[in-house]
């Protein structure tokens, strides 16, 4: 299921990840979740993505994600 806004996030992301990170995971959610839509694992597939997305700008350090060097 696509995500209007960060606040419908599950907790897990929305809890845990800033501003910024949750707009990266929602925006790649969403497009992943359109793309293999109709896929017997697509949402599976839309979450590891969006994991991925947040991955490239930014890092888990300790208990808090924080931005990456060099990240947009």
């Amino acid at each position: 299921m696509p995500y209007a806004a960060n606040a419908d996030l599950p907790p897990s992301v929305r809890e845990h990840l800033p501003r910024h990170a949750q707009d990266i995971f929602r925006e790649a959610f969403n497009h992943a979740f359109d793309a293999h839509r109709g896929e017997p694992r697509g949402e599976e597939a839309a979450f590891r993505i969006a994991w991925a997305a947040v991955k490239r700008s930014y890092a888990k350090q300790g208990e808090q994600w924080v931005r990456s060097d060099g990240a947009d």
